[in-house]
């Protein structure tokens, strides 16, 4: 046998230190990019909610406006009715309310009676009035 070379072979390694731990965050980083698009996913969702609920409420009032439109004023008793339910759906700003609010006691003569007369001029003139107003705004 050769002086130089040991018979052990690991008498050779001196320097042989330990595995090194490294740290993994793979996991963490996963589970917080799920997290990220999860989130981002349901932000977006509640926007086009959003946007199609106030497409939706438009829509609503443009169809309560064009009710109110077509009333037929010959049956006075069921045109006040109609008219105080379309009416009060589409008074939602201050200015719509105090129109409305002049409105229904002109109606209310109309409706709780077995008999009622044609409608006046002067409630029919309100009526217009909150009509065009209402169209204006929407």
């Amino acid at each position: 046998m050769n002086p130089q070379q040991p018979s052990d072979p690991s008498a050779q390694l001196r320097d042989i230190k330990p595995l090194l731990e490294i740290p993994d965050n793979s996991f963490y980083v996963y589970w917080g990019l799920i997290g990220f698009f999860v989130l981002l996913g349901l932000g977006i969702l509640f926007f086009v909610v959003k946007k199609f609920w106030e497409n939706r409420k438009i829509n609503l009032a443009k169809e309560y406006l064009g009710r109110l439109k077509q009333i037929d004023w010959t049956d006075s008793k069921h045109a006040a009715y109609e008219a105080t339910k379309y009416a009060r759906l589409l008074a939602t700003d201050e200015r719509r309310k105090e129109l409305f609010s002049q409105l229904e006691p002109m109606l209310e003569k109309y409706k709780y009676k077995k008999m009622v007369n044609d409608v006046d001029q002067d409630t029919l003139n309100q009526f217009h009035l909150f009509v065009r107003i209402t169209d204006e705004s929407i």
